[in-house]
């Protein structure tokens, strides 16, 4: 582990964002910069990095399967727990920082606003994180219908009718707007250099507000 890096508890940051927002890319960039500056770093995914959670997700993603929206919530909520009681309490002591894949804003977003299965949703998630919470959250905000060109082969939750990215999409700035201090929006329509550009402020800015020497 880093010198001094982290006490205790790695940081956690989680990556959110609409369907084609480049988040697997950006991730992939943060990782290596975060490793250039000598912090150990672990990432995860939601749903999945865990057998069940692996399983859940082909059977949430599988465009053939005609998935009920509270049977949906519940099979987040489950690759969830999975995550964090099998990888993520073990992971924050053992790493710097961890990167999560999407976390629980996710499940508001999808299935709160998404669905519209509306504050039910924001009340399961506080349970079923079992006192996780992220520190960092980065939204990828940009175009619903660029993002979705920009997929070839769409899974059953991107083959979603426009209005129900669009719902999705107003969820998530509803959490931005609630949260400000630990969610931060980048435009993901930009450069994938303007978007780097943004994404190294904003992680820097953060981890000298958490005392980080080398920052």
């Amino acid at each position: 582990m880093a010198d001094e890096a982290v006490s205790k508890r790695a940081l956690f940051i989680t990556f959110e964002g609409l369907e084609g927002s480049g988040k697997s890319s950006i991730i992939s960039f943060l990782v290596r910069y975060l490793k250039k500056k000598r912090l150990s770093v672990k990432i995860f995914r939601e749903p999945g990095s865990t057998k069940v959670g692996e399983l859940l997700r082909n059977i949430l993603l599988d465009k053939k399967k005609v998935i009920s929206p509270c049977t949906e919530l519940l099979l987040y909520l489950a690759a969830r727990t999975q995550l964090i009681e099998e990888k993520l309490k073990k992971a924050f002591k053992d790493y710097d920082v961890i990167i999560c894949d999407r976390f629980y804003d996710s499940t508001i977003a999808y299935q709160g606003y998404g669905l519209k299965l509306g504050k039910m949703v924001e009340k399961v998630v506080n349970i079923f994180s079992l006192g996780i919470k992220p520190d960092l959250t980065i939204l990828l905000d940009g175009s619903v219908k660029k993002g979705l060109k920009r997929i070839k082969d769409k899974d059953r939750i991107e083959k979603r009718p426009l209005s129900f990215h669009y719902r999705l999409r107003r969820g998530y700035r509803a959490i931005a707007k609630k949260e400000p201090l630990r969610v931060k929006v980048v435009n993901a329509d930009r450069s994938l250099k303007e978007i780097y550009s943004s994404i190294k402020k904003i992680v820097d800015d953060f981890l000298r507000k958490k005392c980080i020497k080398k920052f």
